[in-house]
């Protein structure tokens, strides 16, 4: 035994660490710890939990609050087998939409589903889960380590679909028919069980699929028709990136991790503004000692109404906000710290740790039945 917490993150202090007030975008910010079984909190400017959502089941990476003021949910659903050891760490398969109380309104499940599900607020779910390749088209998967496939030599390769508030389908989209097998090639280094991990799913103002596909490190855009790529970030852009969204304009907000970025032999992590039209950086965040900011996988970044970015260091449950002009003006470090209960996922990330997949910043008018503290 020791006196000094052998927890490197929760040494260096948890909880508020930085406020400028007068810069920072006002408003509640939501977060669901990866380890926290189910614990979902809300918290105002200062660190104070306002809010609180205490759910059966740990977060299958995260959860929002749709525009009619409910929370939805992407759980873990219980009792599922490890299609590969990764597994058990990002895939969710319980989406639920559930109200301030606690009570789940509704709920559809696939034991297939990972990492994103959007809901729409009205029933329909857009979400990315996971469909087996083997064999020969296995086989015509590039790249990534060679052996390192999921038992019986299966890739398990990307598909997204949309249900509606029934379960029916109402869209859908395979990586393995509409993904050109030498231009979305796997990293080198990375493993061959999950191809090309599609990390974020959302739709688009025209109608179109916004989606960012991780160990290939490319965003692209999918055509909602036809099901080709209508648009892609240049190769090099992106490193490992996680979250694009849609802004206003037009334009693309991407976390971008870093890892295995091309001309640099330190990483580091920024998020960035793409201009789609043509796929040039028109804004960039990064840490002033570059190397001080890194995740090296997950995170997310969200465009805040006064021009500010909520950006969610993932790894090292790190929330913070910057201005236009990359000063940063809220800084808060999630103090709930746990381990993952599947020993597949244990025996790769064995320490406590604080992670969150993403966070959400929200106003009090998009909060009306918030009892907030006087």
């Amino acid at each position: 035994m020791t006196a000094v917490d052998q927890n490197t993150r929760r040494r260096r202090g948890t909880g508020l660490i930085a406020l400028d007030e007068q810069a920072a975008f006002g408003g509640y910010t939501l977060y669901a710890p990866l380890t926290g079984g189910g614990e979902v909190p809300l918290i105002d400017l200062h660190g104070n939990v306002v809010h609180r959502w205490r759910l059966p089941h740990r977060p299958g990476r995260h959860a929002r609050i749709l525009p009619n003021g409910n929370l939805a949910y992407n759980a873990t659903l219980p009792d599922q087998d490890a299609l590969f050891p990764m597994w058990h760490k990002y895939r969710g398969g319980l989406m639920q939409e559930i109200d301030p109380q606690g009570t789940v309104l509704r709920e559809f499940a696939d034991p297939l589903q990972h990492h994103d599900a959007h809901h729409y607020g009205d029933g329909r779910i857009l979400y990315t889960a996971l469909e087996p390749l083997t064999g020969a088209r296995a086989a015509a998967v590039r790249g990534g380590v060679a052996g390192s496939e999921a038992p019986g030599g299966t890739v398990y390769a990307d598909t997204l679909r949309e249900v509606d508030a029934d379960g029916r389908t109402l869209w859908s989209w395979r990586a393995g028919d509409h993904l050109d097998r030498d231009e979305f090639a796997l990293h080198p280094d990375y493993s061959r069980e999950h191809w090309p991990l599609i990390n974020s799913v959302c739709p688009l103002a025209d109608g179109n699929i916004l989606a960012s596909l991780r160990s290939v490190s490319a965003v692209i855009v999918i055509s909602r028709e036809s099901g080709e790529i209508l648009w892609r970030t240049e190769p090099g852009l992106v490193s490992q990136q996680h979250h694009p969204t849609e802004l206003p304009d037009g334009n693309f907000l991407i976390f971008d991790n870093g890892v295995f970025r091309p001309g640099h032999d330190v990483p580091f992590s920024r998020v960035i503004e793409v201009e789609r039209r043509s796929g040039k950086v028109v804004w960039e965040y990064h840490d002033p000692a570059r190397e001080a900011f890194f995740a090296p996988f997950m995170g997310s970044a969200q465009r805040l109404p006064n021009g500010n970015t909520l950006i969610t260091d993932s790894p090292a449950g790190r929330l913070f906000e910057v201005t236009a002009e990359g000063l940063l003006c809220w800084e808060y470090v999630v103090p709930q710290f746990g381990s993952y209960r599947e020993p597949e996922v244990g025996a790769l990330f064995p320490s406590l740790n604080n992670a969150v997949f993403r966070a959400y910043r929200y106003d009090a008018g998009q909060l009306p039945w918030l009892k907030r503290r006087v």
